[in-house]
């Protein structure tokens, strides 16, 4: 996106032709970008990583990022939008929902929405982290078929291609045990707050609510073009089932979750295998603080979180009744809820390779 002298002219410009074209070939896009800090740096003679630094920096660049893409996009007859977002605007229901709105609401108006996050108000909390993150949410907010990542690689490899001649590109990940994955996985590439390893859980999560995923060399000849006429490129990773709803797709994203409740083993085969409720008997520890109705995320006792889901109890209640049989909440509590903890309605297993009926 960026040369030491600032934007790359030429890089957004053949970006903006291949949309163009992939555009016409009856396809509606969206496009996530990075490129406002690196570009405010170009303008403003500050140095660092502070949070304050990237604050302004963003600040500063932002302007001349779109200037850019509206320019490019432009001469093709597009019209661009920018959509700005962080953590915080998406972590309620509702909020989800308007960003949701607005996004499909731009597409149906053949407008090219090119969204990025909000640095200016983000906090260390409350950001997304890297692209790869807000792209995932981007697709799911949309309903996307596909994911495309590109990067400054080709895609996944055995080893890293700089320093190992012999490591060899992953074309189809879904091949490969996940554990192996994420040990091949490398670190942050330079100029970028995402590596291979934030694209490969990207790419998990994207999967897991039905959406396919490419990674990809951004530098690669019409690499969107020859991706969206089907062309193997990169390192693909197939759905893992038709696309959730969209209350599925939220439930099962971090952007809302409170808090975590651990579970025993017990209770993890029955919610993923069984199709169960999770109740209070199988809850082993409770992490966070939490109202009741928040989203929070069921941990395995690896410390995994293998689903997510709406509570029925608030943390302090919960902490009481854990590891107690339904039968006991309401002489432990002076009331109930109900004897589920987090309904199976409310509930959304991570991995659908794992899932009752799969």
């Amino acid at each position: 996106m960026t040369t030491p002298t600032g934007l790359n002219d030429v890089f957004i410009s053949d970006i903006a032709q291949q949309i163009s074209e992939v555009r016409e070939m009856g396809t509606q896009v969206a496009l996530v970008t990075s490129g406002a800090v690196a570009a405010g740096r170009t303008i403003a003679p500050m140095s660092g990583d502070a949070l304050v630094t990237r604050q302004v920096l963003a600040a500063v660049g932002q302007a001349p990022l779109m200037t850019q893409y509206a320019e490019k996009f432009g001469n093709k007859g597009i019209v661009v939008a920018q959509a700005l977002l962080s953590r915080a605007d998406l972590a309620h229901r509702s909020g989800y929902l308007n960003a949701r709105n607005a996004l499909n609401g731009l597409l149906d108006a053949d407008i090219l929405p090119v969204a990025n996050e909000n640095d200016v108000v983000a906090t260390e909390e409350l950001r997304f982290g890297d692209n790869d993150a807000l792209s995932v949410l981007i697709a799911k907010l949309i309903g996307a078929d596909r994911l495309c990542i590109l990067s400054s690689v080709g895609g996944l490899y055995t080893g890293d291609p700089t320093t190992d001649p012999h490591a060899e590109l992953i074309r189809d990940a879904g091949k490969v045990p996940r554990e192996d994955l994420e040990r091949m996985a490398g670190e942050a590439s330079e100029g970028g707050s995402g590596g291979m390893r934030s694209k490969l859980q990207a790419a998990f999560e994207a999967m897991a609510d039905g959406i396919d995923v490419v990674i990809a060399d951004g530098n690669e000849s019409d690499v969107i073009i020859r991706l969206a006429r089907g062309e193997s490129l990169g390192t693909s990773i197939s759905a893992l089932g038709p696309i959730r709803s969209s209350r599925a797709r939220w439930l099962s994203s971090s952007l809302g979750q409170r808090g975590e409740i651990v579970v025993d083993s017990g209770a993890q085969h029955a919610v993923v295998h069984d199709g169960s409720s999770l109740l209070p008997a199988g809850i082993t520890k409770i992490q966070g603080v939490f109202e009741r109705g928040d989203l929070v995320g069921l941990v395995n006792p690896h410390q995994e979180v293998f689903a997510r889901g709406l509570v029925n109890y608030d943390s302090k209640n919960l902490a009481n009744i854990a590891g107690r049989p339904s039968s006991e909440i309401f002489s432990t509590l002076g009331f109930s809820y109900g004897d589920e903890v987090v309904h199976r309605n409310n509930l959304v297993v991570m991995d659908r390779l794992d899932e009752k009926n799969g």
